[in-house]
């Protein structure tokens, strides 16, 4: 049972270094929106690299906050181990229904089986013939935003992500709406229930195209997936659908939360903002720089398989360890004045799309959305001013605006 792991590890950690233990909850949503976050999570990472977060929902959680422990445990599946959950929230001593089954919920070599089918709609050989198409829809999007004028910025930003992922699918045009409207809620919802009930209604429509693709394949990820055999047989369906539905939430909503967070921040820098618009830099170094940055996938969860070290803690065999990102990608050990945005930093090894196994399936088609995202506001709008306050949303698995209201000047 991981309560009584958990429990072990508490006892390790009071009687051998009770500097390491907080009351600090990481896990709370509210934290991340406080502007004295920053600080606070840089003392900790100055205290120690790995901390006891005893959370509300999860119990004890060992805390990775400095680049070095998080690379450790991201590279090394076969000690953190996925299987057991790759995100918090699911509750203490709970296994997600997809075990052994989803990409996320799997280790190699499991997964390099999973991944397959989906590879060659995600490469960058792939994403790269789909540039122009992707570049069209965002200039399209904010043409019509500046049009308008005054705009939700998350909305704008949205549209494309779900666009590209629809194509992708190859889902109807009548059921786009509904799609992103389930995603919001199995990605924001603000409780393990409300999760649940979003990727509830999303299941049975991806079953149902599933099905038809499987009878009728056509040129689309849904019939790749449905259609792919490892060792001659063909993946259960189940399992089929719950691999789509963890693409589909992941890759809209990961799209769409470092957009908006990254013009936000742009709109907060008219320096940087000036920078890009008459190509000081390059949009590949900013789109990179704005990831480490914004890193909204706050946290990735693993499960210790065996008794092991990591940054002078004594981890137990089920304990989880809960690698925080955004801490990781502002580590002074691993970057240089890593709370200055350098749209040039060069080397930039961000954790923001993952690390070894695990890496971002979807990364280069990510980044293609985030470059022409950026391209076509810097492209459409001479300025950006916001007309309220932003509202941030209750997520510690994506971290980002619900609303973010602005006026939109021509060029």
């Amino acid at each position: 049972m991981l309560t009584t792991a958990t429990a072990t590890a508490t006892a390790t950690a009071t009687t051998t270094a009770t500097a390491t233990s907080t009351a600090v909850d990481l896990t709370d949503p509210g934290l991340w929106a406080r502007p004295d976050t920053p600080a606070l999570v840089a003392e900790m990472r100055r205290q120690a690299p790995v901390h006891l977060t005893d959370t509300v929902d999860d119990g004890p959680v060992w805390s990775v906050l400095t680049y070095r422990e998080s690379a450790e445990v991201l590279r090394n599946a076969a000690v953190y181990s996925s299987e057991s959950g790759s995100l918090l929230g699911s509750g203490e001593g709970k296994v997600p229904v997809g075990s052994g089954r989803m990409m996320a919920l799997t280790d190699p070599p499991r997964h390099r089986d999973l991944r397959a089918p989906a590879n060659p709609f995600f490469s960058k050989g792939g994403v790269r013939g789909a540039a122009r198409s992707i570049a069209e829809r965002a200039g399209e999007l904010f043409d019509r935003a500046v049009e308008q004028g005054d705009v939700d910025l998350v909305d704008v930003v949205s549209a494309l992500p779900l666009a590209v992922m629809c194509d992708l699918l190859d889902v109807p045009e009548k059921d786009r709406d509904m799609v992103v409207r389930v995603c919001d809620v199995a990605f924001l919802g603000r409780t393990p229930e409300e999760r649940r009930a979003g990727h509830q209604q999303l299941i049975p429509y991806l079953l149902h195209q599933v099905m038809l693709r499987r009878s009728d394949p056509r040129d689309d990820l849904i019939s790749m997936m449905a259609t792919y055999k490892v060792g001659g047989r063909l993946l259960p369906i189940e399992d089929v659908v719950l691999n789509l539905d963890n693409i589909v939430v992941g890759g809209v909503q990961t799209v769409r939360h470092t957009a908006a967070m990254g013009l936000h921040t742009l709109v907060q820098r008219p320096d940087l903002w000036r920078k890009l618009q008459q190509g000081e830099v390059s949009m590949d170094s900013a789109v990179d720089e704005l990831l480490r940055w914004t890193s909204v996938g706050l946290h990735t969860l693993r499960t210790a398989t065996r008794d092991v070290e990591l940054g002078g803690r004594q981890i137990r065999r089920g304990d989880r360890v809960a690698v925080w990102v955004w801490s990781a990608d502002r580590d002074p050990e691993a970057f240089e004045q890593p709370e200055e945005i350098r749209l040039d930093r060069s080397p930039n090894k961000h954790l923001a799309l993952g690390l070894g196994a695990h890496y971002c399936i979807g990364a280069p088609l990510a980044k293609a959305e985030l470059s022409a995202l950026y391209s076509a506001a810097l492209e459409k709008a001479a300025l950006i001013e916001p007309t309220g306050p932003v509202t941030y949303n209750r997520s510690i698995i994506n971290f980002g605006l619900d609303h973010f209201p602005v006026r939109l000047t021509p060029r």
